[in-house]
């Protein structure tokens, strides 16, 4: 007879029990069994560009496996990646950029991790965007530092104040962690406002900043992307987070990039050859491409999801109790449903369930995101036009029960 097997007494480190998770995974997850089951299911709730990746990028990573790049890479990159890179952030944002400081990474979210790794710690204190991309605060919980929450408010356009970020510095703060545009409530953060942050931070020599800059190419109604690059005064402590998933429409290349301080870049290149060894040798050449490249596949999904934020925010201002304001970058909506008297997490999942349209509670980007949805419109205008409609009439039958 077989032996029994016992219960399982593993015990992992506390900090595993300090994870979060990001909920739009989890969503996805069950709007895809409830398709499999035969129902319709409108997703407005994943990140991610409903474009193919163009063709020309999709060639040269052919063409570098044909031509046998099957093999490990420098752990930064290769070096015409790390050039590219830089000759990219020198022609958009006209910062001079050492291809040495330059870190290939597999996703944006390593360069979150290694920076929150390096200054979190039991004492120390990471600011970071609430609502923000939920990840900010699951990996500062889970390095031991305390996370200090950056309240952004629909009544400033979700955008960031210097003023009371400046306000919320301590001895203890180590990180700085900004998002403009900014997941999840498309906010913009003005060139003024991160003029004033910069000239605050100069009372403020040792904290260093992450400075998230993933959908920095898109940005609405000729607004005007502020990157922290173009301070040389804080050039010394910012890491700029930035890659290819939104931009060229490659989240599952799993490809990124992140510029470093010239004192943490042998720290941070460290971390990526104990975790990772490099990134995939193809697309780096695919990413060279991309750079490289036509950029008129950029400028038309952004012109087509400038028409479809236009949509999405007037039928949402249409549905009773709901209220929209236009997000000025990224594609994503954040109505304020507190009119309406649901919770978050509970209209996430009425929706889901019996409309049949997959959103994402503001509740999963921060204690402040109450009161909110999140609305991707990384779909089609007759999907967005049919999903909304759901809405409008999921919640007049739940007004009218």
């Amino acid at each position: 007879m077989a032996p029994s097997m016992a219960p399982s007494a593993l015990t992992p480190a506390k900090a595993i029990g300090r994870i979060g998770t990001e909920s739009a995974f989890e969503v996805l997850a069950r709007a895809k069994a409830l398709e499999a089951a035969g129902r319709s299911v409108i997703n407005l709730g994943i990140g991610q560009p409903d474009f193919q990746t163009p063709d020309h990028i999709v060639e040269a990573a052919v063409k570098a496996l044909r031509d046998g790049h099957h093999g490990y890479t420098p752990a930064g990159g290769i070096p015409e990646l790390r050039e590219a890179v830089a000759a990219d952030l020198h022609r958009r944002l006209g910062a001079e950029v050492d291809p040495g400081l330059v870190l290939a990474v597999p996703g944006g979210k390593v360069t979150m991790f290694f920076a929150v790794l390096m200054f979190g710690e039991a004492g120390a204190e990471i600011m970071y965007p609430n609502p923000g991309f939920p990840i900010y605060e699951s990996v500062i919980a889970f390095s031991g530092a305390t996370p200090v929450p950056i309240p952004l408010l629909e009544e400033n356009g979700f955008a960031f104040s210097a003023a009371d970020v400046l306000a919320r510095i301590t001895p203890k703060t180590r990180l700085i962690i900004l998002n403009s545009p900014a997941n999840p409530t498309g906010g913009v953060t003005p060139r003024a406002e991160v003029d004033k942050l910069a000239a605050g931070l100069a009372k403020h020599p040792g904290v260093a900043i992450l400075s998230d800059e993933i959908y920095g190419q898109m940005l609405y109604d000729g607004r005007e992307h502020a990157s922290l690059l173009q301070y040389p005064d804080l050039r010394d402590r910012v890491i700029l987070l930035d890659g290819w998933s939104k931009t060229y429409a490659m989240t599952g290349w799993r490809l990124g990039y992140a510029v470093w301080p010239k004192s943490l870049i042998e720290s941070a290149t460290r971390l990526a050859i104990n975790c990772h060894s490099c990134v995939n040798a193809p697309a780096q050449f695919a990413g060279i491409a991309a750079l490289e490249g036509p950029q008129d596949r950029v400028r038309e999904m952004v012109a087509a999801f400038d028409a479809r934020r236009r949509i999405v925010v007037e039928e949402l201002n249409a549905i009773p109790d709901l209220s929209c304001i236009e997000p000025g970058g990224a594609f994503y909506a954040f109505p304020n449903i507190s009119k309406t008297g649901i919770a978050a997490k509970e209209m996430e999942t009425g929706l889901l369930e019996e409309a049949g349209v997959a959103t994402i509670a503001g509740t999963s980007f921060g204690r402040h995101g109450e009161g909110y949805l999140r609305l991707s419109y990384a779909n089609s205008i007759d999907n967005i036009r049919t999903a909304i409609e759901r809405m409008g009439a999921w919640l007049a039958a739940r007004k009218s029960a």
